[in-house]
């Protein structure tokens, strides 16, 4: 009895211990390796029991292991995959993004987090590993790098865009921050991204055609999406200053921390451009962002972020033909400005309900202005020596919400989502009437102010939106999606002048509204091989100031455009390259387009209708360890299909600002024997293109090249890069009108240094 009772006991002994042993607790955190954010969704698998979890909403995770000599592998897509000791209670653990990855975690296709390869549009993404080690000074540094994206530099960070579209001002650009609309609807500006705080951008999302179904009117051309940088789990400090060969000073900060389940993060950057080779350019700007997180347990999150932006900037304008191809850069006009004034804040609740359902509410509140003394409204009179001309101020406050919902289901693994988006926007315009003096040269020296209003209205808009998208999976490597929504614009516009050709239409109402769907298709044939079609409808009503101002009776009609499109993407050479690849045909009815007038002015009118069809491609290859290469590029054509503009037909004819190719490329070097070097040539080409609707004219396009070398030394970094290193004259933009060609010219060669320190304190486990 007394050897069955001693057998039992050792039994029951080692039990416990194996029983003790599979309960001993793991617990830490991971984080990006670059930026040091929590990564949530991450895989944490134990490599000997092939037993997991994934991280929570503030980055962390618990794991029980059985054995002392386990390993945990941590793998998160577009990550490298680590593999880590379990050899203490509590780990910190860092993954460094994949400088090659075929597939990366994308927000703005889905208004959710899904795997890149599992959206049917054509998404291109700049990374932060691609913003850390381009060091842009303005966007299109970087937004240029991805394939059928041509950001135009205006300078000072004025510009334009061209995704799909030919180069122009329309409002066929949504801008985006954390999938919240930069602008008002309504009240589009083409140079949006003044209002973006650089310091403040982790990364960058473009979905390149139609998305309204997703979020509304002016998605048309793209959507492009500024995620901000989330407070680091551990004290983050960076600090940069950076000067040019011409005069350009900026200093940039951010700072960072976790604390007791609050995360706080402060950004931002001063910058200022005096004494450039272009006279009257220069510009200061100041951009802040404050933005707090606060855990409300493990599976909800608050968080509120602000930003602020002034910026001043002289505006230059164009020049003709004699002075570009002269090199000569004095401006013609000596008083031009544009400055704004920019606050966005905005409140947001998230809520993982459980592993099927989540929740996200956010309010926001917007206040902008934006006043100028523009060069493109300086218009001709019968004096040669005098000109006319108008200081104005646009303005509007935007008070909005939105509101999401997000099921999945087991059948088929369907992900349904629902959503609401409301906006109230008071809106106004006053312009007042300057006569100016011009000189017999031609260039218009001072201006006289006057008593004399031009414009002065008031516009309460209302904005209301709701969307459903369903993401099904029929069969085990294909996935269908499908998405609808239905979008109401109200203006109710108040003239506070006497209605007339000049000061605008009388006072009214107008209503727009639009129904817009998508659906589309992928196929994954495994192997890192897949393909992807969509058809998708977007839409823009006109602008405030197209509609009421200077017109006596409103006229323009909301745009439709109609997108065809499919693509594939493939990964090469076991996994050091991938490919991808986008057809499309997008077809325009009442697309508005911007038509100059004799006399230097520009207005808005409908296109009957346009056709844009076209070839995007990306190819990333890292043949060996030390080298990178990268070529973007796009092939379209740009076409009117039906259009006549003051008694000539257009139609057949190419659209003017529509370059048939842009291109690209770069080559990054990382050598082995010296670590923390990087050097990189980039090459940047536009063709030709026509120059004016009716085709009698083209500009011959450009080559430039830029290269840079990055050395990072421990908490230090330094920089030169030169920009346009052959110093090649070349236009932005090329215009012609009655009175001839105007060209706003590119950056001549610039050396740009900079310097840099990246403090980060010691991680501690947080009650």
């Amino acid at each position: 009895m007394l050897r069955i009772l001693g057998v039992t006991a050792g039994v029951m002994l080692y039990s416990q211990c194996i029983f003790c042993q599979q309960l001993r607790p793991i617990q830490g955190v991971v984080m990006d390796g670059l930026s040091h954010e929590p990564l949530i969704g991450v895989n944490i698998r134990d490599v000997q029991e092939n037993t997991g979890t994934v991280t929570k909403m503030n980055g962390t995770f618990s794991i029980n292991i059985t054995h002392a000599g386990d390993s945990l592998l941590a793998s998160y897509t577009g990550y490298r995959s680590r593999k880590i000791p379990a050899d203490k209670k509590y780990l910190t653990i860092a993954l460094i993004p994949s400088a090659t990855s075929l597939n990366e975690l994308v927000v703005t296709a889905s208004r959710g987090v899904q795997q890149r390869i599992e959206a049917p549009v054509a998404i291109g993404v700049v990374s932060p590993a691609m913003i850390r080690e381009t060091k842009p000074v303005t966007l299109d540094q970087v937004l240029n790098k991805v394939s059928g994206v041509y950001m135009v530099n205006l300078g000072n960070e004025q510009h334009t865009m061209a995704i799909r579209q030919p180069i122009g001002y329309r409002s066929n650009f949504l801008y985006l921050q954390d999938g919240i609309p930069i602008r008002t609807i309504g009240d589009f500006n083409h140079n949006a991204l003044i209002e973006i705080n650089q310091a403040a951008v982790k990364r960058i999302e473009v979905i390149k055609g139609p998305s309204s179904s997703l979020y509304g009117s002016d998605a048309i051309g793209g959507a492009v999406n500024f995620i901000t940088k989330a407070p680091a789990v551990m004290p983050d400090a960076e600090l940069t200053f950076e000067g040019s060969s011409w005069g350009y000073r900026r200093a940039d900060f951010t700072a960072s921390n976790t604390l007791h389940q609050t995360g706080i993060l402060v950004s931002g950057y001063a910058a200022s451009q005096h004494g450039g080779y272009i006279q009257h350019g220069d510009f200061h700007k100041l951009a802040v962002t404050a933005k707090v997180e606060q855990a409300l347990g493990e599976k909800s999150k608050l968080s509120a972020m602000a930003t602020w932006i002034n910026y001043y900037t002289d505006q230059n304008g164009g020049l003709d033909s004699a002075h570009f191809f002269g090199k000569n850069f004095k401006s013609f006009y000596t008083f031009t400005y544009r400055k704004v004034k920019a606050l966005r804040a905005r409140v947001s609740w998230q809520q993982h309900w459980n592993s099927r359902q989540q929740s996200r509410l956010t309010f926001y509140y917007h206040d902008n202005e934006v006043g100028q003394n523009p060069f493109y409204s300086i218009k001709s009179t019968g004096n040669p020596l005098k000109a006319r001309g108008e200081i104005n101020n646009n303005y509007f406050q935007s008070y909005g919400m939105l509101a999401q919902h997000s099921w999945r289901l087991s059948p088929w693994d369907t992900h349904l989502l629902a959503g609401l988006h409301a906006e109230i926007s008071p809106a106004g315009y006053l312009a007042r009437y300057i006569a100016i003096d011009k000189n017999e040269a031609g260039y218009f020296t001072r201006y006289t102010k006057t008593d004399s209003s031009l414009t002065d209205y008031r516009v309460d808009m209302l904005s209301t939106a709701a969307y459903f998208q369903v993401q099904t999976q029929p069969a085990a490597n294909l996935r269908v999606v499908a998405g609808l929504r239905y979008d109401r614009l109200d203006y109710n516009f108040d003239n506070h002048l006497t209605p007339s050709a000049y000061t605008g239409a009388p006072d009214q109402r107008n209503r727009f509204r639009q129904l817009t769907p998508k659906v589309g298709v992928t196929y994954d044939f495994g192997n890192d091989r897949g393909a992807y079609a969509n058809y998708s409808i977007g839409f823009a009503p006109p602008d405030i100031s197209d509609l009421y101002r200077g017109v006596k009776v409103p006229y323009l009609k909301s745009a439709r455009y109609f997108n065809y499109e499919m693509g594939g993407w493939l990964s090469f050479n076991n996994h050091k390259g991938y490919a991808d690849l986008s057809l499309y045909r997008m077809n325009g009815v009442n697309e508005i387009v911007s038509v100059r007038l004799p006399d230097g002015s520009y207005i808005n009118r409908n296109a009957g209708r346009t056709a844009h069809y076209g070839i995007e491609y990306t190819i990333k290859y890292r043949p060996v360890s030390q080298w990178r290469l990268r070529l973007s590029g796009t092939n379209a054509r740009h076409r009117f299909i039906d259009y006549i503009e003051q008694g000539k037909d257009y139609s057949g004819n190419e659209m003017n600002g529509a370059p048939h190719w842009i291109m690209n490329t770069e080559v990054m070097y990382t050598p082995g024997f010296l670590k923390g070097l990087t050097i990189a040539l980039e090459c940047q080409h536009l063709s030709s293109y026509y120059m004016d609707p009716a085709n009698t004219q083209r500009y011959p396009g450009y080559y430039l090249f830029n290269a840079r070398v990055n050395y990072t030394w421990r908490k230090f970094e330094c920089w030169a890069h030169l920009i346009n290193c052959g110093n090649t004259v070349y236009a932005t933009t090329a215009e012609k009108n009655a009175y001839g060609v105007t060209y706003r010219p590119g950056p001549l060669r610039t050396l740009y240094v900079g310097i840099g320190y990246h403090f980060t304190g010691e991680h501690k486990k947080q009650p």
